[in-house]
């Protein structure tokens, strides 16, 4: 839509309210409203003005004058506000420059494209993700000097068969065996279904819905891919579909990537493909169906792995679900029809249309827009200097021995490795000014005091089990 097109779609569905979101550096939406009367053409380029210095990762209390900026492509009438209310996404710019800021991740993602064609490989980068969560029926936790615990509850988890749920009637989901049964063991399709037709309501194409791996009401639901930003902007709408739909229903949605041990965690495994002039160029006579623009893009996500997994998994309970031979793939190889790679090829389609990889190992924890951009630069770097990604594995690599996977790369098993990993390996981030280096020094900077420094100075229930009578 333009700008008068916005206006004229407002007065239509009877908007009081006009919605501004944005995205913090980390990756949680922010927002802030006004009244409709405040909504004008001209708002479209003068923005409307908030306070960066509060938001994680921005401005400085110096520098916290910033701009809003509204994409009228976004507008979405909520599905979830009494009265009714304009959604519209915003871009972030400098008072006294007008210029882009360099932290906005939107921004980046933007650049991410706009990078893409300029090199001459391709016009689009497709991106599909498989954003995993759980819809607990109840969680708690407390973090205190003298004390430290958490507890989440399902009424379909393994460990409440002997509950008194006056009556319980059993069929609970043992660990791992959560992927396809129906009711009722399954609880909770009537909600997914419900969170899809929301998501449909705001333009969302959704594919699939289903329940997941873990018992304790794990879900996916798949969206349509799309290009590289719509992704990105889609994804948020998602995760704050899922989570107020859970909420209105009594229920609490997480995408943490691991909030119970000893069954599956949250992923998500991305699908990326590269096209041109509406051809697919993934496609071709190598192996798997590929071609060497994609085999040569594997070798630059590949290289880059380690240094990608401080954006892909930024938290340190990512590093709880990329543990060797547990469900999440963490050594670095690629392979056809293999969920045990961190890259898998898709056998699904023959159709060159169909043909692209899927990285495994991203959580629903990472930025899209960052997230996203990162993976393409990585594949680009491997387009550009045509790094070969080596050979295939086709074996179930959870099954083979320390001797059989020594010379095998393996993702970095805690965040602050990741995060060192990024530090040394970040300028093909840097090419076409794509990210810049006060977005690496913020990041780098934000997750070692925020996350790392926290987690090191708190003891955890674990510690008491295994060390208080030593």
């Amino acid at each position: 839509m333009t700008p008068k097109e916005v206006i004229e779609y407002a007065k239509k569905n009877d908007a009081v309210m006009v919605d501004l979101k944005f995205l913090d550096l980390p990756g949680k939406w922010q927002h802030t409203s006004v009244p409709i009367g405040q909504l004008e053409e001209s708002s479209f380029e003068d923005g409307y003005g908030f306070d960066g210095s509060s938001i994680r990762g921005f401005q400085p209390i110096n520098q916290s004058d910033m701009l809003l900026i509204p994409d009228p492509k976004t507008a979405r009438m909520d599905p979830f506000t009494k009265h009714p209310t304009l959604s519209l996404i915003c871009n972030i710019q400098d008072t006294i420059t007008r210029q882009s800021y360099t932290r906005d991740p939107r921004y980046i993602a933007q650049k991410a494209e706009a990078y893409l064609r300029s090199t001459g490989v391709a016009d689009t980068a497709y991106f599909g993700p498989e954003a995993e969560f759980f819809i607990f029926d109840e969680v708690r936790y407390d973090v205190g000097p003298n004390g430290c615990f958490y507890e989440v509850d399902s009424v379909e988890a393994e460990w409440n068969t002997g509950r008194d749920e006056r009556p319980n009637l059993g069929h609970k989901l043992r660990a791992k065996e959560g992927y396809f049964p129906v009711s009722p063991n399954d609880t909770q399709m009537d909600l997914r279904t419900d969170i899809v037709l929301v998501m449909q309501k705001v333009g969302i194409q959704v594919e699939v819905s289903h329940h997941e791996v873990a018992s304790a009401g794990q879900g996916e639901i798949d969206m349509r891919f799309d290009r590289l930003l719509e992704t990105a902007d889609k994804l948020l709408w998602f995760k704050h579909i899922v989570k107020n739909v859970a909420w209105q229903n009594g229920k609490s949605a997480t995408f943490m990537p691991k909030p119970i041990s000893g069954d599956n965690g949250n992923g998500m495994h991305c699908h990326q493909s590269l096209w041109k002039d509406g051809k697919p160029l993934f496609a071709g006579d190598g192996y798997a169906g590929l071609s060497d623009m994609a085999l040569w893009y594997i070798g630059g996500i590949l290289k880059h792995s380690k240094a990608l997994a401080a954006i892909t998994n930024p938290t340190t309970n990512s590093y709880r679900r990329l543990v060797p031979g547990f469900e999440a793939p963490v050594n670095l190889a690629y392979s056809s029809r293999n969920r045990s790679a961190a890259i898998r090829i898709s056998t699904y389609s023959p159709s060159p249309k169909a043909r692209r990889l899927e990285l495994r190992f991203p959580d629903p924890t990472c930025n899209p827009y960052i997230a996203f951009s990162a993976m393409l630069m990585a594949g680009l770097d491997g387009v550009l200097n045509k790094i070969d990604p080596g050979d295939p594995l086709d074996k179930d690599l959870y099954s083979l021995s320390p001797e059989e996977l020594r010379d095998v790369p393996r993702m970095p098993a805690s965040l602050e490795e990741s995060l060192n990993a990024l530090e040394a390996d970040h300028d093909f981030l840097l090419k076409g000014d794509v990210f810049t280096k006060d977005v690496i020094e913020m990041w780098l900077e934000m997750k070692r005091e925020k996350d790392l420094q926290p987690s090191r100075m708190y003891p955890t229930p674990l510690e008491f089990k295994l060390y208080y009578d030593c």
